[in-house]
């Protein structure tokens, strides 16, 4: 079995004032390639800290996470930020569009953080707009985030997410501010992408949502508390 990406014993503590706060508090996953999961789990759960620490955004203070092959704890600074922008795409709940970009350029943005692209060529154009119609806004490419529904504008943060052809994706609340027939659109998108071959990691509260992946983790207490498993 190959793996995307795994965690073994992984622990994250914030110190608040005097007080250690053990968000994580060992935490052994293993993501293999073509993975689909739903992590759930209530408020402090550990779940949004686990998926700060799989999307590079934070080192564990115990703890190894390894994608690629490396050792996130054993990596510089730059060396995550190419992790980051090569090998992750991320879809957030509030969409973090840019206001006054359009939708091709929102969906451009990563690869200007992308060694190797310090300009976007006729190359670059061509893909940001193969994206932008793979997800149904091929006629709204021009548009500002202000003229878009919510749905649409996550199908823009989905071609942003794609842009790079990232290995893995992020999710996290990807359907919490949508109506359900938008959610079950995304959640479609999302199941495509799997198909296709991407390994999805999911935050997610709603179970409807969660039982269309592939398995649920389950968090409590900075911990793995179980893990159900569904036929995909």
């Amino acid at each position: 079995m190959e793996l995307a990406a795994q965690v073994i014993d992984l622990k994250k503590h914030f110190l608040l004032g005097t007080v250690t706060v053990e968000a994580l508090r060992g935490v052994t996953i293993e993501f293999p390639k073509g993975d689909f999961v739903a992590i759930m789990g209530s408020s402090g759960s550990g779940k949004s800290t686990l998926l700060n620490l799989l999307g590079a955004l934070d080192r564990p203070t115990f703890g190894k996470y390894i994608i690629g092959g490396k050792d996130v704890s054993l990596l510089s600074d730059d060396q995550l930020s190419s992790i980051r922008n090569e090998m992750i795409g991320f879809i957030f709940q509030s969409y973090n569009l840019i206001p006054q970009y359009t939708v091709l350029e929102n969906i451009e943005v990563p690869l200007h953080y992308r060694a190797g692209y310090p300009s976007i060529g006729a190359k670059e154009h061509k893909w940001i707009e193969h994206l932008a119609e793979m997800v149904g806004l091929g006629d709204r490419m021009d548009h500002r985030p202000f003229q878009l529904s919510g749905g649409q504008q996550q199908r823009v943060a989905i071609a942003r997410a794609l842009v790079n052809n990232p290995e893995i994706i992020l999710a996290d609340e990807p359907t919490g501010n949508l109506d359900s027939k938008t959610e079950h659109e995304i959640m479609e998108m999302l199941l495509k992408l799997n198909g296709e071959g991407r390994t999805i990691i999911m935050v997610t509260h709603e179970p409807n949502v969660a039982e269309m992946s592939k398995r649920q983790i389950y968090m409590k207490d900075g911990v793995v508390a179980g893990e159900g498993v569904f036929p995909g």
